[in-house]
């Protein structure tokens, strides 16, 4: 009898699958692999987050300041354009440390050329790639040969100017005429603005005298101006004496004569007639 219990408790045990030995092979893991001697099972460790990257400096170069822009002066200047020289991006006789219009061409056509962006100022790195792409300059390239222009012919009065008080500037000619009643009182040497910042022709009046101006544009000084056309005006230029011809302005009416120009604008009154014409 007892036999026969012990016989029947195995066959349970077999049935259930929870007995011992060869029965045990039954149970399986819930990963359904078997143990390996050597498994060890790695640590939780939760996901770390992606890092957002840093921006490359080379990709987003910083601000630079400006070294020289339109109006600027002195000896750097003409290094810049010396250097400009050499590459053809301008012209070697207009090289004289003033930074005009036919500089800031040059400069915008090296930009252009070079990869740079094309804004006509310079600063540190156009200034770099530039010394890079030339030798220093000698003294023969930040010092050439000036030219010299022929003197001009004087021509027959404009019709226009031959009535009342009349400022008569002939762009033929490069001459300022102060004309009263049709009786020249005074000539002067003028130059006028460049192809892109043409001096406008046409009859006009002096409106505004400002004798110590300053442009709000281009912070030039503008002695004894004259102002006949929004922002043009007659007035002195010491580019204009100290370059000649070889310069232009931003479309005023520029003297050189700095005593002639004075005595001109303490005679003429707000309201005489401009006249600018080709002769």
């Amino acid at each position: 009898m007892r036999a026969g219990l012990i016989a029947l408790s195995v066959a349970a045990a077999v049935g259930l699958g929870v007995g011992y030995g060869a029965a045990a092979v039954h149970a399986e893991r819930p990963d359904s692999r078997p143990i390996q001697s050597d498994e060890r099972r790695e640590p939780y460790r939760p996901a770390t987050p992606t890092a957002t990257p840093t921006p490359d400096a080379t990709t987003t170069p910083p601000t630079l300041d400006i070294l020289w822009r339109l109006d600027s002066a002195g000896p750097d200047v003409r290094r810049l354009e010396a250097r400009l020289a050499q590459l053809d991006r301008m012209p070697a006789k207009w090289v004289d440390g003033s930074y005009g219009t036919e500089t800031e061409k040059g400069v915008r056509a090296y930009q252009r050329d070079a990869g740079l962006p094309v804004t006509g100022t310079v600063d540190a790195h156009t200034w770099r790639m530039l010394r890079q792409d030339t030798h220093a300059p000698t003294r023969a390239e930040l010092f050439p040969p000036r030219p010299t222009a022929a003197p001009a012919a004087t021509a027959a009065l404009d019709v226009r100017c031959l009535t009342g008080r009349v400022i008569c500037v002939d762009k033929t000619t490069r001459e300022l005429s102060w004309v009263i009643d049709g009786v020249v009182r005074q000539r002067l040497d003028v130059r006028f603005g460049s192809e892109f910042t043409p001096t406008r022709e046409g009859v006009f009046s002096v409106y505004r005298k400002s004798a110590d101006h300053v442009s709000n544009l281009y912070g030039s000084s503008m002695p004894y101006a004259m102002f006949f056309s929004g922002g043009q005006a007659v007035h002195y230029s010491s580019d204009f004496a100290t370059r000649g011809y070889a310069g232009a302005s931003h479309g005023c009416v520029n003297t050189r004569d700095k005593p002639g120009v004075a005595a001109l604008f303490a005679d003429v009154r707000i309201g005489d007639t401009v006249v600018v014409h080709r002769s």
